[in-house]
């Protein structure tokens, strides 16, 4: 019976450097060919996952946005986004309390360069995004967004959890990254929406992910398979860990549960 494989991108499809091993493309190529759905399930909202690369791996949907927007076939089926008040007040509440933000939605991310100057990530937003990087100040309360991810080095993370907690989840990647998604949502509510959607049933869903911000997607799927060079949160929550992604993780999961 076909399935439906949801997977994440960062740790799981390919690198901090964009790399892909031949061995995921296979297995993407191998689970089409069988007849199986494929999507992207990621944290990145869609402004974000442009990478020619990575999509013409020939992916059916894509959630994005942590569960926040649902597309399949080119078609966005599902939007959450944020109201504008709301999201000016927290962008004045997290620089308040020490947090660089960088708003995300699907058509554009928004971030003030001076505040990414000498990071690494932002360095590699600026990189990537090209024209559709906006910044924030200029376009000032104008945002589309459904979500934001901010950097917290040396921020009041506590209080700034505190005085937003009524409205926003937080995933805690570490000790300097902090990601922001509207309150109850997460990468499984938009393994939900796609089942809904298409009438599939969760028992027919696997869910391949690396850190704690898949763990919504593994509590949601019917299997949930975790990276071999994933987080310790992630591989105590599923019911399979492959090998790691350098060493023929994905393509190896899908031989072991007889989908390729």
């Amino acid at each position: 019976m076909p399935k439906a494989l949801f997977f994440d991108i960062d740790g799981t499809l390919w690198d901090f450097k964009n790399y892909i091993p031949d061995s995921t493309r296979e297995a993407i190529r191998a689970l089409k060919a069988n007849g199986h759905l494929v999507f992207l399930c990621s944290g990145r909202c869609r402004a974000y996952i442009q990478n020619p690369d990575l999509l013409s791996l020939g992916f059916d949907g894509i959630v994005s946005g942590c569960g926040t927007r649902v597309e399949y076939q080119g078609q966005q089926l599902f939007y959450k986004t944020i109201p504008s008040d709301l999201a000016v007040r927290t962008v004045e509440t997290v620089r308040k309390f020490g947090f660089r933000p960088i708003l995300e939605g699907a058509f554009h991310l928004y971030l003030d360069r001076s505040e990414f100057g000498q990071d690494a990530y932002g360095e590699k937003v600026i990189r990537e995004m090209g024209d559709r990087l906006l910044p924030i100040k200029e376009l000032w309360g104008q945002w589309e967004i459904s979500k934001l991810s901010c950097a917290t080095n040396n921020a009041d993370r506590q209080s700034c959890f505190a005085a937003l907690n009524t409205d926003y989840d937080y995933i805690v990647h570490n000790e300097n990254v902090v990601e922001m998604v509207p309150k109850g949502f997460h990468k499984g509510i938009g393994i939900q929406k796609v089942c809904e959607l298409l009438n599939i049933e969760p028992a027919d869903t696997f869910a391949f992910g690396d850190s704690v911000n898949d763990l919504g997607m593994f509590t949601t799927a019917g299997t949930a398979v975790a990276m071999g060079n994933g987080s310790d949160a992630a591989k105590a929550a599923a019911d399979f860990v492959t090998d790691s992604l350098y060493d023929n993780g994905i393509y190896n999961a899908c031989q072991h549960f007889g989908l390729i």
